[in-house]
């Protein structure tokens, strides 16, 4: 037996390295397939913004009032932004630019008692499958 032609013979060593070379692209290229077939990297674009906002309660005037600021982060569509109230419908006295940024506000009111009822500002993404409360608020008692 010779141990020094043993060590030196190498022809079987390219196509061992091949066929794990194929098999490696294959698996990469299942991996970005299914991606896209599947739409794994779809829901990334809809995740929910981070902001936040005040409130300020009026519950002097006729109808109860309450005003919603936007105070920091990001900014938002106006048409993704629904501000709601777990006592019941408010009205919206004015609107909210198409951008809102950080200063804005907008007044909503009730014709009900606030009584420690939630007030929520809801963003929806625009193909409306997330959604995500960004600020909430519990309004003072009577």
């Amino acid at each position: 037996m010779e141990f020094k032609k043993l060590f030196t013979d190498d022809s079987a060593v390219s196509p061992v390295i091949g066929v794990i070379l194929m098999v490696a692209i294959t698996v990469i290229l299942a991996a970005v397939i299914g991606t896209f077939v599947l739409n794994l990297g779809g829901s990334i674009q809809n995740t929910a913004p981070q902001a936040s906002f005040s409130f300020d309660y009026n519950t002097s005037a006729a109808n109860e009032e309450v005003t919603v600021t936007h105070q920091t982060g990001d900014t938002l569509q106006s048409s993704q932004i629904n501000v709601t109230s777990s006592g019941g419908a408010l009205t919206e006295q004015g609107s909210w630019p198409t951008e809102i940024t950080a200063g804005d506000s907008n007044t909503f009111n009730t014709t009900n008692s606030w009584n420690g009822e939630t007030v929520r500002v809801v963003w929806k993404s625009e193909t409306g499958d997330n959604s995500a409360t960004l600020s909430q608020s519990t309004a003072p008692g009577a």
